[in-house]
């Protein structure tokens, strides 16, 4: 049988830029272990694999794989899944906003797809967020040894390292400027003798309020014992967790703010995320993330 497949690039308006995600608009008939040997063929970051409920025009099920095993949640899928299903058809763009909602393993997103003439330009979709954040993190010290980094480097003025969880624990560490993000390494020795596991956080998300982007308010970049010392993935599941700890300061006052966060650099796959929150200084935050989108390729593989 044959399975049409799409390739997009995300949060980017240009191709070889951004996140690369493979989706499969129609996978009705494949099998867990046929989508995740799939995933594993295709050896991007995700793979996503698309049936219809048949509940509501608009309301999709989606099933996200990794090359080595299936996600509940991720964000870039989400901007993939509705591009692609906007771009070739299978959901109706007649008017310029086009709700929908995509089911994934940890529940129901709503998706908006903004479209001219039928075709996606945008997509955003909300998410709640009940947040959990710790002030107990490593020294100085620590932080800049297993990041690789002077301690002149690190921010303390504005912001100042947390550990913020949204379900998934990260390790968000602020640096004075772009150059800081994008020259560190992680050190998995000085990882390891440090505090930092004990924290249960494995990923850390470093970032810096200044970029040499227009476009962009912050750049981010993940680190971590089980990221690759070249590797630079993709933010957009870490974006929950950046938001509630921009919320957790008193320099976010209270209201609805909007911020872009871009992540690589020019010379490789930059992606650019739009960050819409509204902090109203409560347990529970409101947020939408959006971006931008641009088809790669598209094929047919025959099982």
């Amino acid at each position: 049988m044959n399975y049409n497949y799409y390739v997009a690039d995300i949060f980017t308006k240009e191709i070889f830029s951004g996140a690369q995600i493979a989706v499969f608009p129609n996978a009705e008939g494949l099998t867990s272990s046929n989508m995740q040997e799939i995933a594993k063929e295709f050896n991007l970051s995700e793979t996503v694999f698309v049936t219809n409920p048949k509940t509501d025009a608009n309301t999709r099920r989606m099933r996200i794989f990794s090359p080595l095993e299936e996600k509940d949640f991720a964000g870039h899928p989400v901007i993939a899944t509705a591009y692609v299903l906007g771009i070739c058809g299978d959901v109706e763009l007649t008017a310029d906003l086009t709700p929908m909602v995509l089911i994934q393993n940890s529940g129901n997103i709503e998706v908006n797809i903004t479209s001219k003439v039928g075709i996606p330009t945008f997509v955003q979709f909300s998410s709640q967020v009940i947040s959990s954040i710790d002030k107990f993190t490593p020294t100085d010290e620590e932080l800049a040894n297993f990041l690789s980094l002077d301690q002149v480097e690190l921010d303390h003025k504005k912001f100042s390292p947390r550990l913020v969880s949204c379900g998934f624990p990260y390790l968000i560490v602020p640096v004075w400027d772009y150059e800081s993000v994008r020259k560190a390494k992680f050190n998995y020795s000085a990882w390891s003798q440090s505090i930092a596991p004990q924290t249960a956080a494995s990923e850390i998300l470093l970032f810096s309020p200044k970029t040499p982007f227009a476009d962009a308010d912050f750049n981010a970049r993940l680190l971590g014992p089980n990221i690759g010392v070249h590797d630079d993935p993709p933010v957009g599941t870490a974006m929950q967790a950046f938001a509630a700890y921009l919320c957790s300061f008193d320099i976010t006052q209270q209201g609805t703010h909007v911020f872009s966060v871009d992540r690589g650099e020019a010379r490789t796959r930059r992606s650019v995320l739009n960050l819409e929150m509204d902090n109203k200084g409560q347990e529970l935050l409101m947020l939408r993330i959006g971006g931008t989108a641009v088809m790669f390729a598209e094929g047919k593989i025959n099982l």
